[in-house]
């Protein structure tokens, strides 16, 4: 129960108006049928006996029953529209809420858990889950509380006429509780042993229909192999699916045969009873309608206490994905960065990728220092990119410490750390935003049109950005409209500008010009000696 009062919070916690509207229109909506019968039941009665009951002092023939029938009726109808649209509203900013959760928590984490398969399981459940799970949840608990109320109304009606048949009312809904409750858990277990199955498909697809695959598919053709491979595991996972369903519907239909059963025999017992005059035509459509309707509210009762098993299950992997640390944070009295950086230091360090057999560094030693170009030469898997997020504390070492003039990275601030060291990856990342954001990104707190174009034209890309249709607000990238492709060389000077915009103290390129023709790697290059001139610590990271 713990998680589920957790997931109402949650949904408090995103909209309190609209959760407080939800649990008053459901007790409204709840109260409403209970009068309905009570109105129905003398309404027969006026007609087929010519009576006329009071109320208040007030007359009631049938045709004020009748306009007091509608227009409980139209207040139902209505009370239900508000409701929908209350709903609509609630699950909404719900999706906005936890979709917003997530993303917070994705950006926090350290970045060893996406080296792990067991964090991407967690979070494609989260992912997966959480946009509804906690919107089932509120109509659980919503629908417990209606049908709560709406049944007690209804055993106050039945026991005016037996008892048993309450108890034959309960009895009969039993069977369809336990097999909705063995359904939640064989389903719930069966998608949590198949999330790698299902991540795999995701990444088939992926592989089947995104540009960034769409070149090597084709090339090498290799569509239908990843389309059999899709096939084959969609098959299988259907087909267990099915397995399931199938061997549940059996027990279902049973359950419904006890229903049909109670039906029956309650239907009986009303009819005997109105044949013998002890109760009114009136009475046997009230009573009538209260089995028929306290059958199906049990059967809700049943189907929102089943959902609130099924879903506790499933928000548990949402709760799971948030509950978990970063290893990775500022310390509680951290060290300000400083503003003139004089020396880089990798002291001893050694360092492997969580769950590796084997050090990619190995007692390693490097000192870099301001005014020098420090270059990092190796083969493939030396550990060149390795140093480079070292440096940034997107990962910790295992031994050794990694020191910026003289102290410990450790020791400042992460967010003032990772500002102050200008970094461009191998596999930079194509924003598909425009020119001037691409650039400006190198520092979101401060932007400054003339700097872009300044370091757009230290890096040679204010040429060809010069030449879009727009300029620099242009979109870049073909994924949205009005969008201009660019070459990687092109993209590369783009992402070398933004590195740039930031005027941190220590720069380090990642293979910088392996996108470049031999003018733009001269012009890098003069790009570089200036940068050197002005006191910068620069690490050059190169292949060999």
């Amino acid at each position: 129960m713990k998680q589920l009062f957790k997931a109402l919070q949650f949904i408090r916690q995103c909209d309190s108006r609209s959760f407080w509207l939800r649990i008053a229109y459901v007790i409204v909506l709840s109260v409403l049928p209970l009068l309905s019968l009570y109105i129905l039941k003398f309404l027969v009665d006026s007609v087929s006996n010519d009576t006329v009951p009071m109320f208040w002092g007030i007359e009631m023939n049938s045709y004020v029953l009748l306009g007091v029938f509608c227009l409980i009726f139209l207040i139902n109808r209505m009370v239900n529209v508000l409701d929908g649209v209350n709903s609509d509203i609630i699950t909404q900013r719900l999706m906005d809420y936890i979709s917003d959760k997530i993303q917070n928590q994705s950006a926090r984490l350290d970045m060893s858990y996406f080296d792990n398969p067991e964090y991407h399981d967690t979070y494609h459940r989260a992912q997966t889950e959480a946009n509804y799970r906690p919107m089932r949840i509120l109509d659980g608990f919503m629908g417990l509380i209606g049908s709560t109320i709406t049944i007690s109304g209804i055993v106050v009606m039945l026991w005016t006429a037996s008892k048993w048949i309450i108890v034959v009312m309960v009895v009969a809904v039993l069977p369809s509780f336990v097999v909705r409750i063995i359904k939640a858990r064989k389903i719930y277990a069966f998608r949590r042993e198949n999330t790698q199955n299902v991540r795999r498909t995701n990444y088939y697809s992926s592989l089947l229909n995104s540009k960034d695959y769409a070149k090597e598919m084709r090339t090498f053709g290799l569509v239908s192999y990843f389309r059999e491979r899709f096939v084959k595991i969609r098959k299988a996972y259907v087909l267990d699916l099915i397995r399931i369903s199938r061997r549940i519907a059996v027990y279902d239909m049973t359950s419904a045969i006890v229903e049909m059963a109670a039906l029956f025999f309650v239907t009986l017992f009303l009819i005997n009873c109105t044949t013998g005059g002890a109760i009114t035509v009136g009475s046997f459509v009230m009573l009538f309608e209260a089995f028929r309707r306290g059958q199906t509210q049990l059967s809700s009762l049943v189907n929102s206490v089943t959902s609130l098993y099924d879903n506790r299950l499933f928000i548990g992997n949402l709760f799971e994905f948030l509950d978990i640390e970063p290893t990775i944070c500022t310390p509680e009295n951290p060290i300000p960065f400083p503003e003139k950086v004089e020396s880089v230091e990798f002291r001893d360090i050694t360092f492997r990728y969580p769950k590796m057999s084997h050090d990619v560094l190995k007692h390693y030693n490097l000192v870099a220092k301001a005014g020098d170009v420090t270059q990092i030469e190796g083969e493939n898997g030396f550990g060149k990119t390795t140093l480079l997020k070292l440096l940034l504390r997107l990962y910790d070492t295992d031994e050794g410490s990694v020191l910026i003039n003289g102290v410990d990275i450790r020791h400042y601030d992460l967010k003032q750390l990772r500002h102050g060291i200008g970094a461009v990856f191998q596999d930079f990342v194509r924003f598909y935003c425009t020119a001037e954001e691409n650039i400006s990104f190198g520092d979101v707190s401060h932007f400054d049109s003339d700097r872009v174009k300044y370091v757009a034209g230290l890096t040679g890309a204010d040429k060809f950005i010069e030449r879009l249709p727009k300029g620099y607000a242009t979109p870049l990238g073909r994924l949205f409209d009005d969008g201009e492709e660019l070459s990687m060389g092109q993209w590369q000077r783009v992402a070398l500008a933004r590195q740039l915009y930031a005027d941190s103290p220590v720069l380090i390129f990642d293979e910088p010009t392996a996108w470049m023709d031999v003018p733009s790697r001269d012009r890098f290059y003069q790009t570089l000696d200036s940068l050197k001139n002005e006191g910068k610590v620069i690490i050059l990271i190169k292949h060999i």
